[in-house]
């Protein structure tokens, strides 16, 4: 019996233009009233969840930052988040930039996005932003919920390949986007399943009893600690591989058919 569904935001539910469909908004709304439980989990920070808001309003919880932040909707607040040191994102930084020197950074915090030199154009409406600078103590006092890195010229698989072991012992490092080379990066203890899993040891849900979909290798371990993980069938060939049940397409509103095929 599911007890709750885990979805990803974007290339699951949330197409490239912003928006959740209406067949995929009904389904969820549906499941919720039939008494399962919802949790949304993404990469994005907590202040970048419109879609979430103009489709569900206050539905639900929402794993943030790849699991570093939870933060609930209904109450519009952060309920908990496990932030890293800025002197272990300046040690990473320093690795990083040893396999590539022309990586830029930013770092997401409790109360906004630093942005480095080069990471993205200052006047993309990131919200919140400040100039990047890991050596001054007010960013410990926000705490840093994501570091991130982009290279302008490594694919994006090549660059994780390149930095990822070096890294492992220090940061949990994954990727989410298909159209740039943008590492995030968080606690060592950080990813989605970890904070999915304590989040329904809370509500005194199985494994066995969630569902949880998403597109990309920051949802793999998602997909894997659920008893029924879905990836979409137009995710990123690594999810595609390790998933246990693959989902129809974004376009085809492939979530909504497995949620409408659940509810019958």
């Amino acid at each position: 019996m599911i007890k709750l569904i885990a979805s990803d935001l974007d290339g699951t539910i949330v197409a490239k233009d912003g928006t959740i469909s209406d067949r995929t908004r009904q389904a969820f709304l549906a499941a919720r009233e039939s008494g399962i439980q919802i949790v949304f989990v993404t990469g994005r920070p907590f202040r970048w969840l419109t879609p979430i808001v103009e489709a569900f309003g206050g539905l639900g919880t929402v794993i943030c930052s790849n699991g570093a932040l939870l933060y609930d909707l209904e109450q519009d607040k952060v309920i908990w988040s496990r932030t890293l040191p800025a002197s272990t994102a300046r040690q990473a930084a320093e690795i990083i930039l040893d396999h590539e020197p022309k990586a830029a950074f930013a770092a997401e915090t409790t109360k906004g996005l630093h942005l480095g030199p080069g990471f993205a154009d200052r006047h993309h409406d990131f919200g919140v932003q400040a100039d990047l600078d890991l050596g001054n103590p007010a960013i410990d006092a926000e705490g840093i919920v994501k570091f991130l890195a982009r290279s302008p010229h490594l694919a994006i698989d090549d660059f994780y390949a390149a930095v990822a072991p070096d890294l492992s012992d220090l940061l949990s490092v994954t990727h989410s986007a298909f159209d740039v080379s943008l590492l995030e990066m968080a606690h060592v203890n950080i990813h989605k399943a970890n904070t999915l899993g304590e989040y329904c040891r809370r509500l005194g849900i199985e494994a066995d009893e969630v569902m949880a979909f998403g597109d990309m290798p920051n949802d793999i371990q998602m997909l894997q600690f659920a008893g029924h993980g879905y990836a979409m069938a137009s995710g990123h060939p690594q999810t595609l591989a390790c998933a246990q049940n693959i989902a129809p397409p974004l376009a085809s509103d492939g979530v909504a058919q497995v949620i409408e095929g659940l509810l019958k």
